[in-house]
């Protein structure tokens, strides 16, 4: 009797822990749960682990490859862009950094954008590339924290596809503005070339960044590679 009367009153707790999925929203599964609560019961940013560590790693070289190949992709497509429209090149920009929303996505845990960002920016400069290692080292650190933003005020207990556009929304206007003082200083930002750019760049960070990293988040998810994580066992909980 005591023993049934104890797990009537350890349920109502357990169905508090586990997750829930509502169209593109995830919340928090029951070890996530845990691990952002300290002892004292104050709530906590959700800890690193060896796991995240290495998933991280992976993910930041193979993001880095794809920077490295979209150079010259992005050396063929620009001029052609420019000459239809200045300014309409940056639209593809956020190729460049996807990588934060993404890892974001996968990891959950606070600098897992800035962390596979620098990780990709140094396999792409291993690689070869033609800008400074001082400028996509910044760049690369700036796009991750502005990555961070939403998740971050979110406590990182929510992974949306509504906080991944957004994320990437910040990241092109952080980017965009970079460029404008560091690359294009001859632009002005009143300019035709200036606000086509700013634009762009916001169209772009919003469908590259955002909803196709959403879209390759759960695509990943799908296949089972990400099931020891929150992350995966939320979205293939949907699917079986």
């Amino acid at each position: 009797m005591d023993n049934h009367a104890q797990n009537h009153n350890q349920s109502p707790q357990l169905n508090e822990k586990s997750a829930s999925i509502h169209g593109d929203k995830v919340s928090i599964s029951s070890d996530q749960f845990e691990s952002s609560t300290s002892a004292s019961g104050i709530p906590s940013w959700p800890r690193w682990t060896t796991a995240d560590i290495a998933v991280g790693a992976a993910l930041g070289v193979a993001c880095g490859v794809i920077f490295w190949g979209f150079n010259f992709a992005y050396s063929a497509i620009s001029p052609i862009l420019g000459e239809v429209l200045p300014g309409l090149a940056s639209i593809l920009h956020a190729v460049w950094y996807f990588s934060g929303p993404l890892a974001l996505l996968i990891i959950r845990k606070p600098g897992a954008a800035i962390y596979v960002n620098l990780v990709g920016t140094m396999a792409e400069m291993l690689l070869g590339n033609n800008f400074s290692f001082g400028f996509v080292i910044v760049s690369a650190m700036l796009q991750g924290l502005f990555s961070e933003l939403p998740f971050a005020i979110a406590r990182y207990r929510k992974f949306t596809r509504s906080l991944a556009v957004l994320a990437g929304l910040l990241t092109a206007l952080e980017y965009g503005i970079y460029l404008m003082l560091f690359r294009y200083q001859a632009v002005s930002f009143f300019s035709p070339r200036g606000i086509v750019h700013m634009i762009s760049e916001v169209v772009g960070g919003v469908l590259i960044a955002g909803l196709l990293s959403w879209a390759l988040y759960v695509a990943i998810a799908k296949t089972g590679a990400l099931d020891r994580f929150a992350s995966g066992r939320a979205i293939r909980g949907t699917v079986e």
